[in-house]
């Protein structure tokens, strides 16, 4: 099983299913589930979205999470399903106020699509990598259901 990992409060947002794509730099081929994995480093500036962006804040306390301290790092707390990548200028368009505000739509860029979003009840501490990542075998295991 592949993972993603991604700077909080974004993670928990995909395993939430607030957000429903992720916006990268780069483009993918792959298809099927992956393990969601929240970085490590969790930056002031992104700790302050929390608080102080309110598509942000509302978003996240629907789901109980009240403070930036509320959400997990360091470990993979869900998993998605990757269903499809497009350039971001194809879909913008059509895209919820939500969703634009949750990623970076600008020329260039790729959407990636989520689907079947799950957060696991109980985190996993794991080291994250850049790119798509090989989720360990004790791991995986314990994603299957």
């Amino acid at each position: 099983m592949k993972a993603l990992s991604l700077t909080q409060p974004w993670a928990t947002l995909v395993v939430t299913g607030e957000k429903r794509i992720e916006t990268r730099s780069w483009s993918t081929r792959h298809e099927g589930v992956i393990a969601i994995h929240a970085a490590k480093s969790f930056p002031r500036l992104a700790q302050e979205i929390c608080v102080n962006e309110d598509v942000f804040n509302e978003a996240l306390r629907r789901h109980g999470y009240l403070f930036p301290s509320d959400l997990p790092t360091g470990a993979i707390i869900g998993t998605a399903r990757l269903i499809g990548c497009r350039r971001t200028e194809d879909i913008s368009a059509q895209l919820s106020t939500q969703e634009l505000e949750f990623g970076d739509y600008h020329e260039g860029r790729f959407a990636w699509f989520l689907s079947d979003w799950i957060a696991i009840p109980e985190t996993i501490p794991c080291r994250g990598a850049l790119g798509l990542w090989t989720v360990p075998p004790d791991i995986e295991k314990a994603l299957r259901p």
